[in-house]
């Protein structure tokens, strides 16, 4: 069996990595240090099909006040967490017959982020993404992961503040977890929360009031094209 997971040389990579290697996958890792941008279209023409693709590349602004926001951060936060999921999910669509497709979003996707609301303005994308196209791909199952805050090198500038106030943070290990556990589950284009002291799990997002008409419902709109 082979699997490929972007951002594979970052904190949570490695321990997807070796989480899939127990497994009895084969696991190559597209990472930026080894030559691979996921930002890139071209460089995606170049992957093939896989038994399963774990797209998590992903990287913080590093400016929580958006008047001070250069265009730099803003574009590249931009194309690393949206197109490089975006241009993976279309490449491996078009390669792999069957599989599954496991993005990593973010409790950041979820619920607001003030501290970094360009990162959430991305994962809050992919988790609409993932739940818009996933029905599209069958038989490709399409999930993603909403981890909170990791103890990973992206949270290194913080990490005196998150000791200080005693504020528990996942080990890489437990995203890896959820990742298989979003990867064999049976379902398409869900989103599984992960949070210290919590077993992963889909989460499940409120109904949204429909429209009525003369005080009546009306059904769901039409999904397919528009008639000629």
């Amino acid at each position: 069996m082979k699997a490929l997971v972007t951002g594979g040389e970052g904190g949570l990579g490695r321990a997807i990595r070796a989480r899939l290697e127990r497994e009895g996958y084969e696991v190559e890792s597209l990472d930026l240090v080894s030559g691979f941008d996921v930002t890139d279209p071209a460089a995606w023409e170049r992957v093939s099909s896989v038994d399963l693709a774990c797209l998590n590349a992903g990287v913080l602004t590093g400016e929580g006040d958006v008047r001070k926001l250069t265009d730099e951060q803003y574009r590249r936060a931009v194309s690393v967490n949206v197109d490089g999921v975006v241009f993976g999910v279309r490449r491996l669509a078009q390669v792999m017959d069957r599989g599954v497709i496991v993005a990593t979003a973010s409790l950041a996707g979820l619920t607001a982020m003030p501290t970094d609301a360009i990162y959430s303005l991305t994962k809050h994308a992919v988790v609409g993404f993932v739940r818009s196209v996933a029905p599209l791909l069958a038989p490709i199952r399409l999930n993603a992961v909403c981890p909170g805050i990791a103890d990973t090198p992206m949270i290194d500038e913080q990490r005196d503040a998150f000791s200080a106030a005693g504020f528990p943070l996942l080990r890489p290990e437990d995203v890896a977890d959820a990742v298989w556990s979003a990867a064999t589950s049976t379902e398409t284009g869900e989103c599984w929360f992960v949070q210290p002291g919590r077993e992963p799990a889909p989460f499940v997002f409120p109904n949204l009031p429909g429209p009525r008409r003369d005080g009546s419902r009306v059904g769901p709109p039409p999904t397919g094209p528009p008639p000629s």
